[in-house]
């Protein structure tokens, strides 16, 4: 009898449920549920405003996704609970939470429904800068060794800036708070009933390391007096690896989702690293771009190599027994929707409808038949900052070359050409120290449904580009991570990697670089590259300045 595994995907406005022949890696039906209370970044529910760069959600919706989405997605497969073996959790990161010592996050409680800094603080809160900028001041002045592990930088999106925000802003928080976990660790523990913390997110959020631990107490003293013992007291050095057995569905999981008591739950792990099995990649050197509102570029290695701007690099950060490297753009997706909503004029929105498409198809339609470099425009792609390599969410983004001859699509493409642009660097950014890209996959929903873009980006990187199989790549790969945690006594695997053979998926197309595009783009991208330099290595930080005086006003 066939054994089926659900992946649980958890992105930035809902979730999805995926269920999953374990045997074939067929993908039966998914339930995609949207969370009520989307991203606050505003205000909260109760009307309170929040302040610059915040970026808040409510856990009550991460519980929503599973009441509803398992449920739905096994009705629609026709599937029984008692054959499903496993369930894997992916999530976005850093996406974190204070909580009780039961798992109780602190915005359950009363009192706490109106402090900002209760909530879970989503990946994109940038309002933590601050503090990351002087934490890689003070890792710099002490000679920390694990810094050169991240690119030389901590973000502001990374759990310890976010933590430290709450105590020096809320330290009533900070004191209630027991545990500061990831939201993927804390869908686990609501479903095992224990708690539990996955290296993935431990590595590559937290400053873990699997030979050297975390940094020291010195070190977090050396931030804050009242941080000094922060690991032991809000986090935890019990970390197994993602993607491997955490525990199982407790009676009152059982009650929440429909599955049965016992079924085996996986370690959780970040939504961009599970896309890796799900394309079936399992050697070194093969970069996957997963491609949404913002895109990360991740891959894996033989050595540890310290890269500047990079997000980390940990070991069995993605698939074990290999070095797991990290990048990402923080502006890619939202890019183009930020466009659509703020700067098309009413005509085209009129002429998508009377020709029954979305306003992408009408632009793509518009620019796809121009040529590299026919609009004049040359854009960076830094409307949320930069990632990668400058890890600067102070950047902000810029057009050239405007005139007023300048059409919405221009934009557009030039928009698309960019994040493009950016790609580029990241790869030639670990080609110049030492680490090869020598292939090129694309996962996520830009890269399912629009091949222009992927064209431009073949283009513009000047290689082939596979795609992943499934348009569903996140909850595909925490299916497979689920099919592991189940053990091949159960009806999964046993080892990750047969897994990922079995289960992950590429398409039949390829996207190869057309030679003369590629010729303009060599061009267009050096001038990229000239404005990259001077607005993002200091020779004018004009962008800064800027945004300083936004926010007097």
């Amino acid at each position: 009898m066939a054994k089926y595994t659900i992946g649980l995907d958890y992105g930035t406005l809902s979730g999805r449920a995926l269920v999953v022949n374990a045997q074939t890696g067929e993908e039966l039906a998914s339930s995609i549920y949207d969370y009520p209370h989307a991203v606050m970044d505003e205000a909260l529910p109760c009307g309170k405003k929040l302040g610059q760069d915040w970026a808040l959600q409510h856990p009550q919706d991460y519980l929503d996704v599973l009441a509803h989405t398992i449920p739905d997605a096994l009705q629609k497969a026709g599937v029984s609970a008692e054959d499903v073996i496993g369930v894997g959790i992916d999530f976005t990161a850093c996406t974190v939470l204070p909580t009780k010592k039961d798992g109780t996050p602190l915005c359950f409680l009363p009192e706490y429904v109106e402090e900002p800094h209760a909530y879970v603080k989503l990946w994109k809160h940038h309002a933590a800068q601050k503090y990351a900028t002087k934490l890689n001041e003070i890792a710099l002045e002490r000679g920390e060794e694990w810094l050169d592990n991240y690119g030389g930088k901590i973000s502001s999106e990374w759990a310890i800036p976010k933590l430290w925000q709450i105590l020096d802003e809320a330290p009533e928080i900070y004191a209630q708070t027991d545990r500061f976990i990831e939201a993927t660790d804390w869908v686990v523990w609501q479903l095992t009933g224990k708690e539990s913390r996955n290296s993935c997110c431990a590595g590559y959020k937290a400053m873990w390391n699997k030979a050297t631990g975390f940094p020291s107490d010195d070190f977090f003293k050396a931030l804050d007096p009242r941080m000094e013992h922060v690991i032991d007291e809000k986090f935890s050095r019990d970390i197994i690896p993602s993607g491997t057995f955490a525990g199982t569905i407790t009676a009152k999981a059982a009650a929440l989702t429909g599955l049965k008591e016992g079924t085996a739950v996986a370690a959780g792990t970040i939504d961009a690293h599970v896309f890796v099995p799900a394309v079936g990649i399992a050697g070194a050197g093969e970069m996957l771009a997963i491609m949404g509102t913002s895109t990360c570029h991740m891959m894996m290695g033989e050595e540890e190599v310290k890269v500047k701007g990079i997000c980390g690099v940990v070991s069995d950060g993605i698939m074990p027994g290999l070095y797991g490297y990290e990048a990402g753009q923080s502006c890619v997706g939202d890019h183009f929707g930020w466009f659509i909503d703020n700067c098309l004029p009413a005509s085209y929105e009129k002429e998508a409808a009377e020709k029954g498409i979305n306003i992408h198809k009408l632009l793509r339609e518009k620019c796809e038949s121009k040529k590299p470099g026919e609009s004049g425009l040359l854009a960076l792609d830094w409307w949320n900052g930069n990632r990668s390599v400058l890890v600067d969410v102070d950047l902000t983004g810029m057009m050239l070359g405007m005139t007023l001859r300048t059409k919405p699509e221009d934009i557009y493409r030039a928009l698309i050409e960019a994040t493009a642009y950016g790609t580029r660097m990241i790869i030639e950014n670990y080609r110049e120290q030492g680490v090869p890209v020598n292939a090129f996959y694309a996962a996520g929903g830009i890269s399912q449904k629009d091949p222009m873009t992927m064209q431009i980006y073949a283009d513009v990187i000047n290689m082939p580009i596979k795609i992943a199989g499934s348009d569903q790549g996140g909850a595909l790969g925490a299916s497979i991570f689920g099919a592991v945690a189940a053990g091949s006594a159960r009806g999964g695997y046993d080892d990750a990697f047969e897994a990922a053979r079995v289960m992950g998926k590429v398409k039949d197309t390829i996207y190869e670089p057309i030679p003369e595009n590629a010729a303009i783009y060599d061009k267009l991208y050096a001038e990229y590259k000239i404005l990259h330099d001077y607005f993002g290595r200091g020779a004018n930080d004009v962008m800064k300045r800027l945004k300083q005086l936004r926010g007097q006003n």
